[in-house]
């Protein structure tokens, strides 16, 4: 007999941190001690995409989405909701009229704006079960390629639908396919790159945790394709959740005959194996990760020949990302035409992005390709939070550049983001604000690109790092505008004569902010502010004696000792020689008292 109820626990990453398993055994206990059991279903699905929002609940059928559940509210939800049928309203997302995200037409506008395709059974399937995967249509363009479609007729569909690599540089899938095809080896193999290492991204983990037979699908159908017997599921092991989903996907395919020998009773064979990284983040770059594969250390190698000649083992290999295998199945249903109906003529198709940063809804969205900035961040993303003005949009991680508040109608696609000295990426979007230092930000990518390089090449080894020295000179008010020039040739330099394509794309972040954002790099080096308060050896903290209490909260809570002061004798005082800008004083304050002043420090201006 069918349950009365379904209820989706969310199981993402972000929400199991949340301690989405403690609401899930509290629902559980509270469905069975009111004798629910056999009316009310617990699903854990993967990420549903509003993360900040988390632990999330959706009930079938109504549709009810609750939010930043508790184990403390699970005994009211089944009370009020699956007993009364009333829901309960203090934990439902935004106003009445939007709380019934089922229903056609009445959706917030988080997910309204949106057009799920590769995202389509995240937050709505059991990834753990794959019949609730078959029920969604699953394996069925597997099945139509097995039995009627020639590889060739495969690569043509892909070729025909103009989709690109979702993984950061666009190159176009079906070619890759192509080149892989007719290219010579004894044994040709898929690879799935799953090594998101971006700051700010965490798209491909989404789609590995929520929906694993979907990549699973796609590598089988693209074997057949190419004529490879043997696949690698490259991911890192900071993704504990997806590796452990992807080892139930990948044993569930191969008792189901969707895997292994005579698949589906066609004849053809692939298998699939899971390799772990190390979180090396030049793994991401292919050949890198090849060598990863092999047993080797992750490095880079000069390219060609290309991994479609030789690749794993040295044999011809066809390496794609997680969501552009997402992809596969629906290309392969629905068709080219339909794909290219979607997004634009240059960029078709969808796009999903981890948005985070200064934006009210953080999370994981998927919307067409020409979708503008401003939709993404005002209407999907909700806006800035606290009343504060957009100052930059920072996209493509490390490799990515700042595209600037002026520029918010930009559509996002390849060609667009490229000419801002911008890029796709993977598909991470950080949100800045006006209390944002773009010198800060190009900083903190550069190091964590210097830290990341894999030292093969001078370029990347050593030029990264000279251009963080700069910048730290900069960002501690010692820089000099000839530093400004020595920046841009030494980024030029690195982008024309690295190994691979992560030291060429180092430089990115601070081009682009250096292009857009000019006058903070000039005010930085002229006047050794830094006028968004950001940038610690160019701010200093002061109390204000007008509004300063004396309440004694400061003092306690700075770690040096830097304030001075007598409780209910007002005013305190801070020590700048002590002081080491931690900010403590400034959260605790209940008053507003503690003031951050843009300028050097007095002790550095004394030593200056």
């Amino acid at each position: 007999m069918p349950h009365r109820l379904d209820v989706l626990v969310c199981s993402g990453a972000a929400c199991v941190s949340n301690h989405t398993a403690d609401v899930r055994d509290a629902l559980q206990s509270a469905i069975e001690a009111h004798g629910l059991s056999t009316e009310v279903r617990l699903v854990e699905t993967g990420c549903m995409g509003p993360c900040e929002l988390g632990p999330i609940l959706l009930v079938y059928p109504e549709g009810a989405l609750y939010i930043r559940v508790t184990p403390d509210d699970a005994n009211e939800i089944v009370e009020e909701h699956f007993l009364k049928g009333r829901p309960v309203q203090r934990l439902l997302w935004e106003d009445p009229a939007a709380r019934r995200i089922a229903e056609e037409k009445k959706q917030v506008a988080f997910f309204e704006r949106q057009e799920k395709v590769v995202l389509s059974n995240c937050g709505t399937i059991d990834p753990e079960d794959l019949q609730e995967y078959i029920a969604t249509g699953g394996y069925e363009a597997l099945g139509l390629a097995l039995t009627e479609r020639q590889p060739e007729e495969l690569i043509q569909i892909v070729l025909d639908s103009k989709l690109r690599g979702r993984g950061g540089a666009g190159f176009p899938t079906g070619l890759k396919w192509q080149l892989a095809a007719r290219a010579e080896g004894d044994e040709k193999y898929i690879v799935c790159n799953g090594d998101e290492g971006d700051p700010g991204a965490f798209m491909d983990r989404a789609l590995l945790e929520g929906d694993p037979h979907a990549v699973i699908e796609g590598m089988t159908i693209a074997a057949y394709a190419i004529g490879a017997a043997k696949g690698f599921i490259y991911v890192r092991a900071e993704y504990p959740l997806a590796i452990r989903r992807l080892e139930i996907a990948i044993d569930q395919a191969r008792a189901s005959g969707l895997l292994g020998e005579d698949i589906l009773e066609t004849g053809f064979a692939f298998d699939v194996e899971i390799r772990i990284g190390a979180g090396a983040f030049v793994c991401g770059e292919e050949t890198a990760l090849i060598a990863s594969i092999e047993g080797q250390r992750g490095m880079p190698r000069t390219r060609p020949p290309y991994p479609s000649d030789r690749g794993v083992f040295g044999q011809p290999t066809l390496i794609n990302n997680v969501e552009t295998w997402g992809n596969i199945r629906h290309i392969v249903l629905r068709g080219a035409d339909w794909f290219r109906s979607i997004g634009t003529e240059s960029s078709p198709g969808t796009k999903v992005f981890a948005l985070s940063g200064k934006i009210t809804n953080t999370g994981i969205v998927e919307v067409p390709m020409g979708t503008t900035l401003r939709e993404l961040i005002d209407e999907i993303g909700g806006g800035i939070p606290d009343g504060k003005a957009l100052k930059a949009v920072q996209t493509g991680g490390p490799s990515g550049g700042c595209i600037p508040a002026q520029h918010i109608d930009t559509p996002i696609d390849y060609e667009s983001l490229k000419e801002l000295g911008a890029f796709m990426g993977s598909g991470g979007v950080i949100v800045l604000d006006e209390d944002d230092c773009m010198v800060g930000i190009a900083k903190y990518f550069l190091e964590f690109s210097c830290d990341e390089s894999c030292g093969k090449c001078v370029p990347c080894r050593v030029g990264t790092r000279t251009m963080l020295s700069i910048l730290e000179r900069i960002t501690d008010g010692r820089g000099t505008l000839g530093d400004l020039e020595q920046l841009q040739m030494l980024a030029d330099t690195i982008r024309s004569t690295s190994l691979c394509g992560l030291g060429q794309a180092a430089p990115s972040p601070v081009l682009s902010t250096m292009k857009h954002f000019r006058e903070e790099y000039e005010e930085h080096v002229q006047t050794a502010t830094c006028s968004a308060k950001r940038c610690k050896a160019l701010i200093r903290y002061e109390i204000d004696r007008a509004a300063c209490k004396a309440c004694d909260l400061c003092r306690k809570a700075c770690p040096v000792e830097a304030i001075e002061g007598t409780p209910g004798e007002p005013p305190y005082t801070i020590h700048e020689s002590v002081c080491i800008q931690c900010g403590r004083c400034f959260d605790v304050c209940p008053f507003d008292a503690v003031r951050i002043e843009s300028g050097k420090k007095k002790q550095n201006e004394v030593e200056g």
